[in-house]
């Protein structure tokens, strides 16, 4: 058994918790441990807020109808003013998926991807060139690549927009409802 679930929320900052409760919800239910929960629901609070700051309107040519052809003819697009938030649990992982329609990550030679051992607890040396800690914002990509097991940051290909994914390795409550078999 899995669970896979796909929310399109305004950018506004009110959305952010409303897609960190239902992860939540989510993961409760099924029986995700406790720890588990709390590492990606933080995750997906920074993503979503980084899509809620950054993801903003884009320049884009409209279709005569008032629609980014771009957009609304991808059904996995976002609208400028929307961004998406995709979860699937399965046995073994839960993969976040968070993606705007803004104006997507500066290009320095592709996206990034970083992977640690579950556990290592080792920063990831990307996060060398990430803002200090005295610094009032910009933490929140390194959060994410310490609370999960593997990130991807890229930009949406052929068209506009922020994707940020990770996922992690789940443990199970001894009650859990969807568990490995």
């Amino acid at each position: 058994m899995s669970i896979w679930w796909s929310l399109h929320l305004r950018r506004d900052a009110a959305s952010v918790p409303l897609a960190r409760r239902f992860l939540v919800g989510t993961m409760e239910s099924a029986g995700v441990d406790p720890d588990i929960c709390f590492d990606l629901s933080l995750a997906l609070s920074e993503a979503c807020a980084n899509a809620v700051e950054h993801g903003g309107e884009h320049d884009a040519i409209s279709d005569g109808a008032g629609r980014d052809p771009d957009v609304w003819e991808d059904p996995s697009a976002t609208p400028s003013g929307q961004y998406r938030v995709t979860a699937y649990l399965d046995g073994e992982k839960c993969r976040i998926e968070v993606a705007d329609s803004g104006p997507g990550f500066p290009t320095r030679g592709g996206p990034h991807t970083s992977e640690r051992q579950p556990g290592s607890g080792l920063p990831d040396p990307q996060c060398a060139s990430h803002p200090p800690v005295t610094a009032e914002e910009g933490r929140g990509l390194c959060l994410i690549e310490q609370l999960a097991d593997h990130v991807h940051f890229g930009n949406r290909p052929g068209c506009t927009g922020a994707v940020v994914s990770f996922d992690k390795v789940l443990k199970w409550r001894k009650d859990a409802l969807l568990m490995v078999s």
